[in-house]
């Protein structure tokens, strides 16, 4: 069992930045890969970014060379580090764990934390 606290969402104008984190608990080791996904009000969730175990990353197109995500062992905890911010990537949130057990894949999900960028 996985638990997934995020932070750091917030109001920024468009330029801005913000710093996500989310942080795991609970049965940390069974994590083969995290990421972060956001929804915007009548859209569909995407996949905005996500790191493996081993350490690669993927992003969507629309973030690429703008965001960054990285994590902490130490602190166990993933970072999503959005610079460049545009009005489009305001939406909730979401830090996402993958746990594979007795061969199935299951999905953990964060609270959710609320980006807005406007000005």
């Amino acid at each position: 069992q996985v638990q997934l606290v995020e932070s750091g969402g917030g109001l920024v104008q468009p330029g801005g930045s913000l710093r996500l984190s989310c942080a795991a608990s609970g049965s940390i080791f069974a994590i083969y890969a995290m990421g972060w996904y956001r929804q915007a009000p009548g859209k569909q969730r995407e996949l905005v970014a996500a790191i493996t175990r081993g350490g690669s990353t993927n992003y969507a197109p629309s973030v690429k060379g703008r965001f960054t995500i990285s994590r902490d062992n130490a602190k166990n905890t993933v970072y999503l580090q959005m610079n460049s911010l545009k009005p489009e990537d305001t939406a909730v949130h979401y830090c996402n764990a993958e746990v594979e057990f007795r061969g199935q894949e299951y999905d953990y999900w964060g609270q959710g934390t609320q980006v807005t960028v406007s000005s």
